[in-house]
């Protein structure tokens, strides 16, 4: 029998460093596998993770339901276990995949919040954002994630050097290291001049190549980018989300309600699959739905 701490390693290892996962995704397994090994000590000590069958799975996943977890994070456990196991199978470390016969528990499925186009317009063209500095880094915060749809990660790595101002193009290093070029529109292009002029004349000699920095000159960290955008969403929406990630939501809605391409649109937010990106189309449906009710005379 293979030690479990040496498979569980191994695993993590590989995601880590051949799958490129973020630390906080290996983080996210690690976690997982520690409580999947744990669950099985307490049924029987001297099993290991190489011989574990369908049945173990399944208590298992009957002991998360009876712990009041939802289907949703049960099923990024399964999917974890999935992902495990394949690994085992593929190093021999184990002969039988007891992920086979596993089925994902039926879940709700939540359609992506986002911001109305009119109270973005309203935000962007009409609320005054402080001169200077910070208020230029403040809204330039809300035109690249509005403007290009890029995440939270990405935006706080973006360099000066990574923005094209002739093409007009910015270059974003995404999940798993993977570079991407999307286009920005002329108006953030002439934010991004502003501010590094603004920047320069700020912090003299101490300019840092990292787009973003806080009011010390020091790379932004999340949760200062979440503050910012909490902060001015409040004064146009009183939607119940107002984080990053709504506004990579809504650039991808208004994008496809105004007939973009779904494979495009898949291109620039990063999405590795086309899945990812139609459940985006659920929005636009909605609205489809909306005018046909209010249109036509049969509806």
């Amino acid at each position: 029998m293979i030690p479990r701490y040496a498979m569980l390693e191994s695993f993590i290892r590989f995601i880590q460093h051949e799958k490129r996962y973020s630390l906080h995704t290996v983080e996210s397994y690690r976690n997982d596998l520690l409580q999947f090994q744990q669950f099985l000590t307490s049924v029987d000590e001297n099993i290991g993770l190489d011989l574990v069958r369908y049945s173990h799975i399944r208590a298992w996943i009957v002991s998360n339901i009876e712990d009041n977890l939802s289907p949703r994070s049960v099923n990024r456990k399964i999917a974890t276990l999935r992902s495990f196991y394949k690994f085992l199978q593929i190093r021999k470390m184990c002969e039988e995949n007891p992920m086979v016969k596993v089925k994902p528990l039926k879940t709700d499925k939540k359609l992506p919040c986002f911001i109305k186009e009119g109270e973005m317009i309203q935000l962007l063209d009409e609320i005054p954002f402080p001169v200077g500095f910070a208020g230029l880094r403040d809204k330039l915060i809300f035109e690249l994630l509005y403007g290009t749809g890029i995440r939270l990660s990405e935006i706080i790595n973006l360099t000066v050097d990574s923005v094209n101002f002739f093409d007009n193009t910015v270059k974003v290093l995404g999940k798993r290291n993977k570079e991407r070029i999307i286009p920005l529109p002329k108006k953030v292009s002439q934010t991004i001049k502003e501010f590094i002029d603004a920047k320069q004349e700020f912090f003299k000699d101490k300019m840092s190549n990292l787009l973003i920095v806080t009011d010390n000159g020091e790379k932004a960290y999340p949760m200062l980018v979440y503050r910012i955008v909490n902060q001015y969403l409040n004064l146009v929406t009183t939607s119940t989300k107002k984080s990053p990630h709504v506004l990579r939501h809504t650039f991808a809605t208004h994008l496809l309600n105004k007939g973009a391409d779904l494979n495009a649109v898949k291109e620039l937010l990063g999405h590795t699959n086309l899945a990812a990106t139609q459940v985006y189309t659920h929005n636009t449906m909605e609205k489809l739905k909306a005018v046909f009710d209010q249109a036509h005379p049969k509806a």
